[in-house]
């Protein structure tokens, strides 16, 4: 439920990070705590804090469920609470730990609303980091923004308690002994989803166009992040007779093998001799950022590659909307209703995606086709060649990378949050 290896004694001060995922611990968290503890340590010892860090990690869908191991193994946490406990935590905090009277709630990742709520039962400060927009500025006392479009966003008498501090993601720490460079050889990362619904149709749809893109230029290596809540086993399970879908595409997986030595972790081999390497540690943005394209459906993905530059195209086949009885959830239980399929399927081709102007969040944010979105009847070929003309057009990349980087905001975040913070301690 926490951790907390050795006896403490009591600090004046908590500050309380809420967070969700993996990409959020690694890209937020981590380099936030790491400037917290740069700065309180360069402080003479008169003016030192008195202050414990605790994580608080909260429910959310792309969680992997290692989440606590990860950040416990970083020592740096007086105390731990899992998603599973957030509920617990807010009705009896106690439970936990003693809680100082005083101290600073900050949001990086997760709902927002699980921060204002924490912070309210508590009585303590929040912070919040917007990424792209701030939800409850009414009920946040400070708000940390990625950029400018952030605070335009804010209603007029809550702007006071915006400071625009950059973009928190500009300052990931890559691996630099990590390298995909080989001058003979192209990159593309192939993202078919991560939930069963998307998995159905992406996996049989991407292995196709995998399959095309080897067909046509032998200089590009395909590499596939496995999504933190699938496996390969799944894989295996969606390009089978036992997946519906699966019967419209002719590709096929051959052999998946562990490799060694490698940034990889596994190969496949499609009937037609493709190779697709497979990568299982998320995030893997040190491979994601040396990519010269990634092929992605639509979703949070999206947002985690704009994050990073790289250019995407986004595709959204939509033929298979009559098959939702394959589909997670209500969809697939209603769907096996026979006039009911049909009626949604009509609701959400003609209705939905003809009303809905964006699908990919860079675009979505951006209110402007700046990554290119193909929805519609889509074959794999058409977006095989599609992304090959993408890499042979290096212009085109640049473009796409120059937009996404523009949308993004600069570098520091990490150490002007830091500095948010201990600036509030001081003040309780």
């Amino acid at each position: 439920m926490y951790s907390g290896s050795t006896a403490m004694k009591k600090k004046s001060v908590a500050v309380v990070i809420v967070s969700n995922g993996p990409g959020e611990l690694a890209t937020w968290v981590s380099p936030v705590v790491d400037e917290l503890n740069k700065i309180n340590k360069s402080l003479c010892d008169d003016d030192k804090l008195d202050f414990t860090l605790r994580l608080v990690l909260v429910p959310c869908p792309n969680a992997t469920g290692k989440e606590y191991l990860v950040a416990n193994s970083w020592n740096q946490f007086e105390l731990i609470t899992t998603s599973k406990s957030f509920w617990k935590l807010l009705i009896k905090p106690r439970s936990f730990a003693n809680w100082p009277k005083k101290g600073v709630v900050i949001f990086l990742g997760g709902d927002q609303f699980w921060s204002i709520l924490l912070s309210k039962r508590l009585g303590y400060l929040n912070i919040t980091y917007a990424e792209w927009i701030s939800r409850w500025p009414q009920w946040t006392n400070k708000i940390a923004a990625m950029n400018l479009k952030v605070k335009e966003l804010i209603p007029k008498r809550y702007k006071y308690k915006c400071q625009i501090i950059g973009d928190l993601m500009a300052d990931i720490k890559l691996n630099s002994e990590i390298s995909l460079k080989n001058k003979e050889k192209h990159y593309i990362a192939l993202l078919p989803g991560s939930k069963k619904a998307k998995l159905s149709i992406g996996i049989p749809f991407f292995l196709e166009i995998a399959d095309h893109i080897a067909e046509e230029n032998q200089n590009i290596n395909l590499i596939i992040p496995i999504a933190p809540t699938t496996d390969k086993n799944e894989y295996l399970f969606f390009q089978s007779k036992k997946n519906p879908i699966a019967k419209y595409y002719s590709s096929k997986i051959k052999t998946i093998q562990k490799i060694k030595d490698s940034c990889f972790d596994y190969v496949i081999e499609t009937s037609k001799n493709t190779r697709i390497y497979l990568i299982e540690k998320h995030p893997c943005y040190e491979i994601l950022k040396e990519c010269d394209l990634a092929i992605t459906t639509v979703g949070a993905n999206t947002a985690e590659l704009a994050a990073i530059s790289l250019p995407m195209l986004v595709v959204l086949p939509t033929q298979h909307l009559n098959m939702m009885n394959a589909w997670d959830g209500i969809f697939g239980l209603i769907g096996k209703i026979s006039f009911i399929n049909r009626f949604l399927t009509f609701i959400i081709k003609f209705l939905y995606f003809k009303k809905k102007k964006f699908f990919a969040w860079p675009n979505i944010k951006a209110k402007k086709m700046i990554v290119p979105e193909r929805i519609g009847n889509l074959s794999p070929r058409e977006i095989a060649r599609e992304a090959l003309f993408l890499i042979q057009n290096r212009d085109e990349l640049k473009l796409i990378n120059d937009n996404l980087r523009q949308e993004r905001g600069d570098k520091g975040a990490a150490k002007k949050l830091a500095s948010m913070i201990v600036n509030s301690i001081k003040k309780l």
